[in-house]
């Protein structure tokens, strides 16, 4: 019997995130704490810039953003934002979308299969995603479970699972 296996990604939807972005922008437009505050956000491939007058306001836009991206149904482990910055008169914060599972990651994912995963359970990294193959589906769906109760800061998906 051939190998069975599955892919761990960690991959964002880019038209749920550009929704998101778009919901957010509406919202900093209409609410009324959001007025002569001069808060914005811009989008820019996966990269966010909020910008408000001061550094209370340009947080309750990151809040604001985080809450659409909940609601899109994305993770928060994706998103990595940065601590509030002066640029001139006005405050800033750069966050991004994290896609793909960076090396030190996959290497986290890779030793915590072979550690506490089923015996039978091979994984290997491939480029920004980890392959995992056994014989025995039961392993691999023990794998799942394992990495889905893990403490890694990224957002998983399982995909390819054949």
């Amino acid at each position: 019997m051939a190998d069975s296996s599955f892919d761990v990604v960690s991959k964002v939807d880019e038209m749920e995130a550009d929704n998101a972005f778009n919901q957010t922008r509406k919202e900093i437009e209409q609410r009324y704490d959001f007025k002569g505050v001069g808060a914005s956000v811009e989008l820019k491939g996966s990269e966010f810039l909020l910008k408000a007058s001061s550094e209370e306001r340009v947080k309750a836009v990151l809040d604001v953003l985080e809450s659409k991206l909940i609601k899109r149904g994305i993770s928060l482990k994706a998103l990595d934002a940065g601590e509030p910055f002066p640029s001139g008169k006005e405050y800033r914060i750069e966050a991004r979308l994290k896609n793909g599972i960076d090396s030190d990651n996959a290497k986290k994912v890779t030793r915590l299969i072979r550690d506490e995963a089923p015996k039978t359970v091979k994984a290997q990294i491939q480029g920004d995603e980890v392959r995992v193959q056994s014989k025995s589906r039961d392993d691999l769906q023990a794998t799942i479970a394992l990495l889905r109760g893990a403490d890694l800061d990224l957002d998983l998906q399982f995909v390819n699972f054949r």
